[in-house]
């Protein structure tokens, strides 16, 4: 663990924003390789990709906000403080400000929204995997205390004082748990790219896994502010992604069914 990367005179350059903005180049990178296969202007998804990340870190952080509400109501300064501003905000929120990002770039565009879609999702989970390298150099996202032989303990003060990292105690590297599912995820929806029947095919098979993955990993993280509902037995993470994985199984469902979606890849590219 390592949260601060170095310094530059007496600023701090933090391990977890130079790891995240790196993942989100080379998402973008590799959407921008992806794009002409399916008949996209590039140019065109570089800048929509750029508009994505904006609006992701606006809504994450108010999804990060309105998930803790009770801490931000009593302490309402923290809401905009250093803390909150250098924090990445919650996964969701920033796919959900890109997912609206993209119904709105592309109405006004005029591009194929599930191919860009296909796109997206099969460049993000490359860029997910590597911040969650950068959670776990900052001791965020952390798990329960376990005695698996795989355990980490954390000992940075500097992680304990900026994302509440608890020290000295085995825990389950949640972060690494899902930087491994999520490169998995990037080698597999990256060969079913090559081998695709219909437009969504990506996005939808995106939304399944992701639901499955991050619904078993919850049940693994210990850090507070995740929403803990019925009597803390799950958490609104794990309500989302049911919803997740009942949206990519109605996407296969219905590109399978319907002749007029399930067509080759080859009969889009230009």
């Amino acid at each position: 663990m390592h949260p601060i990367l170095f310094h530059v005179g007496d600023v701090p350059v933090f391990s977890y924003g130079v790891l995240v903005a790196t993942g989100v180049l080379l998402s973008l990178w590799w959407g921008r390789r992806l794009a002409p296969q399916v008949g996209i202007d590039p140019e065109k998804l570089w800048n929509m990709g750029i508009y994505m990340v904006l609006m992701a870190l606006v809504v994450a952080k108010v999804w990060l906000i309105l998930s803790d509400w009770s801490f931000y109501a009593a302490n309402p300064r923290e809401i905009f403080s250093i803390n909150t501003f250098q924090s990445g905000g919650t996964f969701y929120g920033g796919l959900l400000g890109s997912i609206g990002t993209i119904f709105l770039y592309t109405h006004f565009q005029r591009m194929n929204v599930l191919r860009t879609f296909d796109i997206c999702t099969a460049s993000l989970p490359l860029g997910h995997a590597i911040g969650r390298l950068g959670c776990f150099a900052a001791g965020c996202c952390y798990g329960k205390p376990t005695e698996v032989p795989w355990s980490v303990v954390f000992t940075n003060p500097v992680a304990a004082r900026i994302a509440g990292t608890p020290l000295g105690i085995h825990i389950h590297p949640t972060q690494l748990y899902e930087a491994f599912v999520e490169l998995c995820n990037f080698i597999f929806l990256n060969w079913l790219w090559k081998r695709q029947r219909f437009a969504g095919q990506i996005f939808g098979a995106y939304m399944f896994l992701y639901g499955i993955e991050r619904g078993t990993i919850e049940f693994f993280r210990g850090d507070p502010g995740r929403t803990l509902l019925f009597h803390d037995r799950i958490s609104l993470m794990q309500v989302t992604s049911i919803v997740f994985i009942l949206a990519g199984t109605f996407l296969w469902r219905r590109g399978l069914r319907n002749p007029n979606t399930a067509r080759p890849l080859e009969a889009h590219a230009s």
